[in-house]
């Protein structure tokens, strides 16, 4: 199938203005040596493309439409907002109930910030962690993406613990010269590291399920030994839920193990998909943000009405009884049988899956780490992904992605996909 004549046409008039035609590095369809599709409209679990071909998305906006498109109540919360003004710069009732709703949520929240985007949510956690602790260095993961920032965005490590290196251009070595990368699920990288420099360390960073290497689930005993870790060296636990909040559980990662974070960052989801971010953790620290406290963060549309409305009516859908186990249960389902009918056809495939996310790694597995994830045959992959699309499944156009349900998704798409999953094997 491909990119439709209209795809293409905006294509070519995009790359004159935008680089690579895009806004966002992924929707390039680079890693799948193919043209994207331009999307017209969404709704439910369904996404239309501008040559008004449909499709069944397990993208969802990478995650945060846990209702799906265009949900209509969501919808209506915002158009009743809309109708309010769409920026004021100045404090709403808004802020403060979903404030309240995410608070609720999350036990180790005393207080939260909102802000624009994941990014700046991870940004702003650091900073906070290195003027709480008065120290610098950060201790991250190969593999776990925490936004663009500087200082996080480093090359992937070796196994042991090794100051990062920039991973893009225009990133000067000293911006990174005190991040620290070492392996996912390895508690004695992470040791050692301390070892070597116990009271150095800010904090840690942590995706509490991996997303963005594809779906990688903490081993037994992981995050209980990054929160042991942390507080016997003075250092604060950051729990970036960009991905996991509010989809793993109402409570996410950290109600899912039981593991309360110092801090945590939260993404789109909290704004119904709208761009939107937080960052929040317990008063002591919280309380050190301007204008409370010294540690300056600020941002225009911080809080946004319209943002806050579609989080409020987000996460007002999402305390309806057994959605999760609903989620849950269906995700469960569809993994499990991708995995089955592969298997029958003699195709080596591992599937992660944590809640209503999961990842096909074309690879016998298992997946515990990012180098093991990048053992997975991204040339099969790619023929995957093409036959999946002509066959109207929209998944993401890369093999260290995440699949994505939402409430919307039917029993019926979820059949319409094992069937496509199917047929695409066969012809590969």
């Amino acid at each position: 199938m491909g990119a439709g004549p209209l795809s293409k046409e905006l294509m070519n008039a995009s790359v004159k203005l935008m680089p690579g035609g895009v806004n966002s590095p992924v929707r390039s369809y680079q890693s799948v040596e193919g043209e994207p599709l331009f999307i017209e409209r969404a709704k439910g679990s369904k996404i239309y493309d501008a040559d008004g071909r449909e499709f069944i998305d397990y993208v969802m906006s990478w995650g945060p439409l846990i209702v799906g498109h265009a949900h209509p109540e969501v919808l209506e919360k915002i158009r009743k907002a809309l109708e309010r003004g769409t920026s004021f710069g100045a404090p709403t009732g808004f802020e403060l109930e979903l404030a309240k709703l995410t608070t609720d949520a999350f036990p180790s929240m005393d207080m939260i910030r909102f802000v624009n985007s994941g990014t700046e949510a991870t940004m702003s956690a650091v900073r906070l962690a290195r003027a709480a602790t008065d120290r610098k260095k950060i201790l991250k993961f190969d593999g776990c993406y925490h936004g663009h920032v500087d200082a996080l965005l480093v090359q992937a490590g070796s196994g042991v613990a090794t100051l990062g290196l920039p991973n893009s251009p225009g990133i000067p070595p000293e911006a990174t010269g005190f991040t620290v990368s070492v392996p996912f699920n390895d508690l004695d990288a992470v040791r050692r590291a301390f070892e070597q420099d116990p009271r150095g360390y800010a904090a840690i960073i942590v995706e509490p399920v991996a997303g963005n290497m594809g779906v990688v689930n903490p081993e037994s005993g992981f995050l209980e030994g990054l929160r042991e870790t942390a507080t016997a060296c003075g250092a604060l636990l950051i729990f970036d839920e960009v991905m996991t909040g509010f989809r793993l559980a109402m409570g996410g990662a950290q109600e899912l193990f039981h593991i309360r974070a110092d801090l945590t960052c939260l993404g789109k989801v909290i704004g119904g998909g709208l761009p939107v971010g937080a960052y929040g953790g317990r008063k002591d620290l919280m309380e050190q943000v301007a204008p409370s406290g010294s540690v300056y963060q600020a941002g225009t549309l911080s809080g946004n009405p319209i943002a806050m409305a579609g989080g409020i009516k987000t996460l007002k859908l999402l305390r309806e009884p057994e959605t999760f186990q609903t989620l849950d249960y269906r995700t469960r389902y569809l993994a499990d049988e991708l995995k089955r009918r592969s298997e029958r056809m003699d195709v080596p495939v591992t599937v992660n899956r944590a809640g209503s996310m999961f990842t096909i790694f074309f690879c016998k597995g298992p997946v515990r780490n990012f180098a093991e994830a990048q053992t997975a045959n991204k040339r099969l992959f790619s023929k995957y992904f093409h036959g999946m699309q002509e066959e109207g499944i929209y998944i993401p156009p890369s093999p260290f992605e995440a699949w994505f349900l939402s409430t919307a998704h039917t029993d019926d798409d979820i059949e319409k996909t094992i069937d496509a999953h199917e047929r695409v094997l066969r012809r590969l």
